[in-house]
C-alpha cells in the first residue's frame, strides 16, 4: 500500500514515533489537536493574540518534552496538562488581574460571581429565521462559556474540546476527581440557566 497505514496510529504511538525521530508523526499529532487546543485556549483567556502566544509556547513545550515522554496517560491528558500549567503560569504573571481567575480554582460556591449571571436581553420572538436563531444561540453559548469562572470553564472545555473523562481531567489539572465533577456540574447548571430561553 502506497501512502500509509490502514488504520490511523494512536496519539500515543505518534508521540513515541516523534520521540524516535519521525517528524511526520508530530505533523499528524499537530493536525489532530491544533483546533481543539486553540479553541480551549481562546475560551480560557478571551484574547486571540494571547491564546496564539500560549498556543505556540505549548507546542514548543511538547517538542521540548519529547525526549522524556512516556505513555503514562492518554496523549490528550498529557497535552492539556501542559496547557493547564501554562495558563496558570500566564495568570500568575498577570499579577492583580489574575486574582479573579485564580480565585475561581478555589471552588467557592457562588451563584453569580462578579455579576456574571446577567439575564440576556435578546428575545427569540424577534428572530425570523432558523439560521438567525442558531447564530444567536451560538453567540450566547460562547458568551455564557466565557462568563464561567475559569476553573469551571476549563473543565467544561476539556470535556467538550479535549474529549476527556473526569479522571483524565483530574490527572491533567492535578485536581481531585470529585472537585472536577463538581466544577463540571456547576458549569453545566450555569450554562443551562444562561440558555434557558433556548430550551
Amino acid at each position: 500500500m502506497a501512502g500509509g497505514m490502514a488504520e490511523p496510529a494512536s496519539d500515543e504511538a505518534l508521540m513515541l514515533a516523534y520521540q524516535a525521530g519521525q517528524a511526520t508523526a508530530f505533523d499528524a499529532l499537530y493536525g489532530r489537536w491544533r483546533s481543539r487546543l486553540f479553541r480551549y485556549l481562546r475560551h480560557q483567556c478571551g484574547d486571540a493574540a494571547v491564546a496564539e502566544e500560549l498556543y505556540q509556547d505549548i507546542w514548543l513545550r511538547v517538542i521540548g518534552a519529547r525526549k522524556n515522554y512516556e505513555v503514562a496517560a492518554k496523549f490528550s491528558t498529557w497535552l492539556f496538562r501542559i496547557a493547564h500549567n501554562r495558563l496558570v503560569d500566564h495568570w500568575r504573571a498577570m499579577g492583580r488581574q489574575a486574582q479573579e481567575v485564580l480565585a475561581s480554582y478555589d471552588d467557592h460556591d457562588e451563584d453569580c460571581p462578579n455579576g456574571l449571571c446577567i439575564d440576556p436581553a435578546a428575545s427569540p420572538d424577534q428572530l425570523p429565521e432558523r439560521l438567525l436563531e442558531r447564530r444567536d444561540l451560538a453567540e450566547q453559548l460562547v458568551a455564557a462559556i466565557g462568563a464561567l469562572p475559569a476553573a469551571q470553564r476549563e473543565v467544561f472545555l476539556l470535556v467538550e474540546e479535549g474529549e476527556m473523562t473526569l479522571e483524565e481531567i483530574a490527572n491533567a489539572t492535578g485536581t481531585g476527581r470529585e472537585t472536577v465533577k463538581s466544577r463540571l456540574r456547576y458549569a453545566l447548571a450555569k450554562l443551562r440557566a444562561e440558555l434557558k430561553e433556548w430550551q
